[in-house]
Formats: structure tokens, C-alpha cells, sequence
């Protein structure tokens, strides 16, 4: 059987991942295509992640989030931070 057509969507609780790239892009002072030439991939790739439609490969992963200066848990943890 075949794997159903369209985007790949990332298993997250109502698209906070995206959110949070776009919010830690912004911080940074990065555009889109900015982070893209930072991350060596398409602008479409990084709407993509921002909008949910990618889930990007733990290796890109880990670049975006060196490139914003912030952890990869930070941008992709499902579980909202807790009071410490």
C-alpha cells in the first residue's frame, strides 16, 4: 500500500513547533530567507516548518536551532515548559 499524497505534517500538538521557529527566528532578527541561507535549505522549506508541514530530519533540526540559538527541545518539545 501506498503512503498517502500531500505534505508530510509533524505529530504535534496544535502547531506550537511552528510557532515557536517563527517566534525564535524573529528574536534572532532572521527572515525566512535568512535562516535558510544559514540552514542551507529552500525558504519554502522553512515556511514549511513554521506553517507544519515538515518535519525536518534531526540533522536540520539541530541546524535551525544552533542558527536561532536556542535548544531543539525549545522549538520541538510537545510538552509545554513547566514552572521550575
Amino acid at each position: 500500500m501506498a503512503p498517502p499524497a500531500g505534505p508530510v505534517r509533524a505529530p504535534e500538538a496544535g502547531g506550537t513547533a511552528g510557532v515557536r521557529i517563527r517566534a525564535a527566528r524573529k528574536e534572532a532578527g532572521l527572515t525566512q530567507q535568512g535562516l535558510s541561507a544559514a540552514v542551507q535549505v529552500s525558504r519554502q522549506t522553512i515556511i514549511a516548518m513554521e506553517t507544519g508541514d515538515y518535519a525536518p530530519s534531526v540533522y536540520l533540526a539541530i541546524k535551525v536551532a544552533k542558527a536561532l540559538h536556542v535548544s531543539v527541545e525549545e522549538l520541538w518539545d510537545a510538552e509545554p515548559p513547566t514552572g521550575q
